[in-house]
This record gives C-alpha cells, sequence and structure tokens, in this order.
C-alpha cells in the first residue's frame, strides 16, 4: 500500500483551523487573514500536500448550478427517507430563487466515491443528503474537499465545520420527553440508535437522557431499543421490549416511522394509545398527522433548512465565511400522547 496523501483536514488539523477556512486561504480568498492564510500554507508545505490545479480550473468560472446528492441504501424497496422529500422541494423552490438550477442524484455510498465526485464537478457546489456511517461521511467530505468542490451537509452540526446544517436534535427530543414526564408518564422507552455512526439520533438519545435526569428519572437500559427508521422497525422493537418483559407507559421514537410502527405494535396487543402508552415521534412527516391516533411528534422545519443549505452554499461558492447553523425544532402535541 502506498503512503496515504495528505488532505485539507490535515492541513486543518495541523494549522488549528477548521477546513472551510483552509479551503478558503488556498483559493485565495480575501476573508483569510494573512496570518491565517500563512500558517495554512506553511502547514501544508509541512504535510507535503499539492493543491489539485486542474479541479481550481474548473471551479473558476460559476456555472449558476448546484447539486443534490442524496445518499441512500438502494437494495431497500423504498430507499429514500421520507423526510427528505419535502426538504428536497423546499431546496428545488429556494434555490430557484436565488437564481440556482439543481441537479440531483440518487446514489448509493460505494468505498471510492467516484461517481459522487464525477456528480460534483457539474455544479458550482453540492448539497450531500442522508448517510449510512458517519466514518463513510467524513471519506466522503474529505474528497469533495481535495477536487475544490464546494459542499453542505444537512444532519451534522459541528463547531468550526461551517459546512455542517442540522436540527436541534438534542433540545427537540429534551422538549418531548419533558412534555411525556410533564403528563405523568415516568417509564419511557427509547427508540432509536445512540451511536456515532449516526450522530443525529445520538444528539436525540442525549436529549432523552437529560429530561430524565433533570426531573429525577433514572435511565433504565431494559427501556432503551435499538431501532432505525422505518415502521417495521419501530414494531420490532416494540415487540422485544415486551417480550422481555419491560414495563413502559410512553415510547419516544427518534423518527416517525418507527413511531407509527411502535403504535401498531401496541395496538396488536390490545395497549391503548395514549390511555396505556403515549407514543411521541421526531420528523413531523405527512403521515404522521394521518395515523389512527394521529402522531405526536417533533417537527423539522423543511423550509428553514433548505434555506440555510442554500444560502450556506452559496456563501461557500463566493468563499465567505460560513457558521454552523442548528435549525429550531417544534413539539407538534396530537392524540397519541393524550394531553
Amino acid at each position: 500500500m502506498g503512503v496515504k496523501r495528505p488532505t485539507s483536514f490535515d492541513i486543518a488539523a495541523l494549522a488549528g483551523v477548521s477546513q472551510a477556512t483552509v479551503s478558503r486561504a488556498l483559493s485565495q480568498s480575501p476573508a483569510v487573514s494573512e496570518e491565517v492564510r500563512k500558517r495554512v500554507f506553511e502547514a501544508a508545505q509541512q504535510l507535503n500536500y499539492t493543491v489539485d490545479v486542474n479541479a481550481r480550473k474548473l471551479r473558476s468560472k460559476k456555472i449558476n448550478t448546484i447539486a443534490v446528492l442524496i445518499s441512500e441504501d438502494l437494495d431497500q424497496d423504498n430507499p429514500i427517507n421520507p423526510f427528505f422529500v419535502p426538504l428536497l422541494g423546499a431546496i428545488l423552490k429556494y434555490a430557484g430563487q436565488k437564481g440556482y438550477d439543481v441537479l440531483t442524484s440518487l446514489q448509493q455510498q460505494s468505498a471510492s466515491w467516484s461517481n459522487d465526485y464525477g456528480f460534483a464537478r457539474r455544479a458550482d457546489g453540492l448539497i450531500l443528503l442522508g448517510y449510512k456511517d458517519y466514518d463513510d461521511y467524513v471519506r466522503k467530505a474529505e474528497g469533495l474537499s481535495d477536487i475544490g468542490e464546494p459542499w453542505v451537509v444537512w444532519g451534522l452540526v459541528q463547531p468550526g465545520a461551517g459546512h455542517s446544517l442540522g436540527s436541534d436534535n438534542e433540545q427537540g427530543a429534551y422538549e418531548a420527553v419533558s412534555h411525556l414526564i410533564r403528563l405523568g408518564r415516568r417509564r419511557i422507552a427509547f427508540l432509536g440508535e445512540a451511536s456515532s455512526s449516526h450522530p443525529e439520533f445520538r444528539d436525540r438519545y442525549d436529549g432523552y437522557a437529560r429530561a430524565l435526569r433533570e426531573n429525577g428519572l433514572s435511565l433504565d437500559a431494559d427501556l432503551l431499543a435499538d431501532c432505525f427508521i422505518s415502521r417495521e422497525d419501530g414494531a420490532a422493537a416494540v415487540a422485544r421490549l415486551m417480550q422481555r418483559g419491560a414495563e413502559f407507559d410512553a415510547v419516544f421514537a427518534t423518527a416517525d416511522l418507527p413511531g407509527i410502527g411502535a403504535m401498531q405494535a401496541l395496538q396488536k396487543q390490545g395497549r391503548r394509545v395514549p390511555q396505556d402508552v403515549s407514543v411521541i415521534g421526531f420528523d413531523d412527516l405527512w403521515a404522521a398527522a394521518c395515523t389512527t391516533p394521529a402522531l405526536s411528534t417533533v417537527r423539522q422545519d423543511t423550509t428553514a433548512a433548505a434555506r440555510a443549505l442554500v444560502d450556506a452554499l452559496d456563501r461557500m461558492i463566493a468563499n465567505a465565511p460560513v457558521e454552523p447553523v442548528r435549525v429550531p425544532t417544534r413539539l407538534i402535541i396530537r392524540e397519541s400522547c393524550g394531553g
């Protein structure tokens, strides 16, 4: 195996700046001070980093086109996360108002991402939606940055990384679980994932845990059920909880689809929603209001999200500074809570 080629992320770590600042410095953006520019170039020289001149030339002419890449598991029958449908619609609308044409592509994540990079070169910048695993996302981000491609991603909000935008997942979950506690619920099951592979769900778990802690309730491992974003997963997770004898009077699901599945599983076992068990989801998909009972949920504002993504990418294309954005969520109370 050959020596790994240094990336702009390596330069950022050595120079003590963000990767976005490295990209601006290497492209001679006036938004970067001379002191920071010097530090970046010294770090690049120390790492024997070479700028992809051809990529820079390709990026030099603005064509008023942005690309949206949705990375999903194409092996599934329903590959697109339903949350992305209204988000994509809002992106198309707002980007058009800003004077951009929009290319869209649904692609399966691969080891090399070569197809994604080729797609990226046909646009001024790229909006990334969806990822299977955070580590895969990091490798993809490095490659996009190293070909000189401005990009923003929905879902990850990281201090110092101006291309990371997302909902305030921790606060949204905190408000949902706090509401359940105010209703008198004390045994609240968590349906989701709290791993580094899916930081959005991890943040929602943190909000769940904070609400319990601040209300004097202990975390109970028996009430935690691994679950991903499908109705079937939600139903299976609740079935596992009941099979092992877990006592619970509420369910917080980290997405609406497993929340809907949870209600169906409870009703199948004769548990009444919300009389016996209250249920809250996350996202506010259109289907949440159509269930029986209608699902309470945490709304992610797709209009605000689209504006934040397009505005951030527009600034990055212009080599202007960009700050991380957390889009506020809103608790939507419907019949599945009972109050």
